[in-house]
């Protein structure tokens, strides 16, 4: 077929369009887009429970019993005992303030002292409850992260542990019954502090309920 005229010039010759050529996408580009789609999904399924269900699980598998034995080394046998602080939990809370009595508790003043017992003995027993139950969450992580501060220093400055017990950071040796240990623990009540209990809780009840 003859080309079309055109007045003045002739008519320029049709063209095929040039093809582009298709790009392949490196592979570290790949690696970099398939890593981000996995991991925001995840974060997208998970980010707003898991964790604090997580943190409540190793809590309630790790310390639950732990705390809970040594609270019941504080108070007395039977029912009435139970509400009646043992010798055990002056000499394990007030260490010092013992050996000047002479172990006699009655010697010791109700204000601050045995007011300190009776705060710590059941404080041991009530916030591994809630935690685990999942209840004023956030609040009880960050009164047991005070009452771990509280009993590390009395480990130290009142029953007078070795330095291998206490232990350091940064060092060879991860087993430290103090410092790697309750280091340890405090994150995990630092992730409850931070991120809440989950949606498997009585904190997530109470707030479904109080949305109707």
């Amino acid at each position: 077929m003859a080309a079309p005229f055109t007045f003045g010039r002739p008519a320029a010759a049709p063209t095929t369009p040039d093809r582009v050529p298709t790009r392949r996408p490196k592979p570290m580009s790949f690696l970099i887009h398939t890593h981000n789609a996995i991991f925001k999904t995840l974060d997208r399924l998970l980010g707003g429970w898991f964790l604090g269900l997580a943190a409540r699980f190793v809590f309630a598998g790790v310390l639950f019993v732990y705390f809970f034995a040594s609270a019941m080394t504080k108070v007395g046998s039977g029912i009435f005992g139970f509400f009646q602080p043992s010798v055990g939990a002056y000499a394990q809370i007030l260490p010092k303030v013992m050996e000047e009595v002479s172990y006699n508790t009655s010697a010791i003043a109700f204000f601050p002292y045995k007011l300190i017992v009776y705060a710590g003995t059941y404080m041991e027993f009530l916030l591994p409850i809630l935690i685990v139950i999942g209840l004023f969450t956030r609040l009880s992580a960050l009164a047991m992260i005070a009452f771990i501060a509280v009993m590390t220093y009395t480990d130290i400055t009142g029953h007078g542990v070795d330095a291998a017990t206490i232990g350091g950071l940064f060092d060879r040796d991860p087993s430290s019954l103090i410092t790697d240990q309750r280091t340890l623990w405090v994150f995990v009540l630092l992730v409850l502090v931070l991120k809440g209990p989950g949606f498997i809780s009585v904190d997530a009840l109470l707030g479904r309920w109080a949305r109707r």
